[in-house]
């Protein structure tokens, strides 16, 4: 692949450790990685993308996600339901998904992130019905070249077990496990600006049991990749650790080996304030997703107690059936807004949601190698349109959240150019949406 030049950025923000903010400057890519950073670069044998006009971005980082849900948004009964509710209304549904429903709804998904600026993306796929497997969604990043982290879910406590998920949704926990590894060893890519890795991730402390929970702790660690659940994500999640465990959520997850620099958790809305300072002592992540707690009611998280605390914090948009959309950027000016609404005005800025959205993401993933504009880092860039109506009138970078524009123009992931003039370039899109499109349909429809 030759090596391009980003030139003449109206502003770059490298999010690098000093938190430059450049203007009027050039990027040179080559070979999967940022070469060269600074005014005037030479475009001499380098393909050049002009980025007059644009302000320049880490590419974002999504950090939870359940890919396979863009075939069910807005489905009825489920749209008004708080978190155990909407689950019962929509088990039912997956429960008729095959490989091949997994795989378009991960193309679709995907490649809506991508349109958003997203560069790296997690996913917590936990069922697996009609044979369908986590190497459905893998090969749907592979062919859109997202930078992926699918982390392999699973349920094993069915309603006959006091569990929520119906029966055919939940796996043996000595095959899930089996297929933990099998994953793994096919898959995961240990080595800096790998394209996949893959973690491990009981979907909830309460669709599997406390030795599920132990036992994929002990496999994650053996085999060096990461681990990922749900937790503390509403009332209701708190009150069935209280009555179950006899415990908060953040013990519960300590006394199972679920805290560390190796594993993040999604939601954490209902964090108290020893929970947060277990998390910021063991290095353990976070995955905000403020779009989903608003849908579901959640309520919203304690996300600036956490960062004044030392906890790592990214983004996630969390599955397409409660959110409903799967755009970055959005996410960041709403988790932006709702520390507003808690805290007053001056609770985060546009450049703090910025940073969590970029850096903040990457360092959740185990993946300092990207979310950063310098030299030897990924070369996962966002280029960012805005001389459209959504920013005319714009002073600063803040505008890029305060008001526009939300779809990128540009997204380079691993040097490759993925999105170009607010297009996909490496998927038809057209056709992927005619078969989702019959797809949902035909769910609609039911049996």
């Amino acid at each position: 692949m030759p090596e391009t030049l980003i030139r003449n950025a109206d502003l770059i923000l490298t999010m690098d450790d000093a938190r430059q903010e450049l203007r009027g400057a050039d990027i040179v890519t080559g070979g999967g990685v940022i070469k060269a950073v600074g005014a005037d670069l030479s475009a001499e044998g380098r393909a050049v993308i002009d980025a007059r006009g644009c302000v320049v971005t880490p590419g974002l980082v999504n950090t939870h996600h359940h890919l396979f849900q863009t075939l069910t948004r807005a489905v009825p009964g489920a749209q008004d339901a708080l978190l155990f509710g909407w689950l019962q209304a929509l088990y039912p549904v997956w429960a008729r998904f095959g490989p091949e429903e997994m795989r378009v709804s991960a193309q679709v998904g995907l490649a809506e992130l991508a349109l958003s600026g997203c560069s790296l993306s997690s996913d917590h796929l936990y069922l697996f019905p009609n044979g369908a497997r986590l190497d459905d969604t893998i090969e749907a990043a592979a062919e859109i070249g997202m930078r992926f982290h699918p982390t392999r879910g699973a349920m094993s406590i069915g309603q006959s077990a006091g569990g929520l998920p119906p029966d055919a949704l939940v796996e043996d926990e000595a095959a899930i496990l089996e297929d933990c590894i099998r994953v793994i060893d096919r898959y995961h890519d240990a080595r800096e600006g790998a394209m996949c890795r893959v973690g491990v991730a009981p979907c909830s402390p309460f669709s599997v049991s406390r030795e599920l929970m132990r036992d994929a702790a002990l496999l994650a660690r053996d085999k060096g990749v990461m681990l990922h659940t749900h937790l503390a994500e509403n009332d209701e999640d708190v009150a069935y650790s209280l009555a179950t465990f006899g415990c908060r959520p953040g013990q519960y997850a300590q006394d199972l080996g679920w805290t560390g620099p190796d594993v993040w958790h999604a939601h954490c809305v209902k964090l108290d304030a020893p929970e947060i300072a277990l998390f910021a002592q063991t290095g353990t992540g976070v995955a905000h997703c403020p779009c989903s707690n608003c849908r579901l009611g959640s309520g919203i998280a304690p996300v600036q107690a956490m960062r004044r605390a030392g906890v790592k914090v990214g983004l996630g948009v969390d599955g397409s059936a409660s959110n409903d959309a799967g755009n970055v950027a959005a996410e960041a000016r709403q988790a932006m807004l709702l520390q507003r609404v808690a805290q007053g005005a001056n609770a985060m800025s546009a450049r703090a949601a910025l940073e969590i959205a970029t850096r903040g993401g990457a360092d959740v993933l185990g993946r300092p190698d990207c979310g950063r504009i310098a030299p030897g880092k990924r070369a996962d860039i966002a280029i960012w349109g805005m001389r459209g109506v959504e920013s005319a009138g714009s002073w600063d970078i803040g505008a890029l959240l305060l008001a526009g524009p939300v779809r990128v123009r540009d997204l380079l992931i691993e040097g490759r150019q993925v999105v170009r003039g607010g297009q996909m370039t490496t998927l038809d899109m057209d056709a992927v949406l005619r078969r989702q499109r019959a797809m949902a349909a035909a769910l609609a429809s039911g049996p």
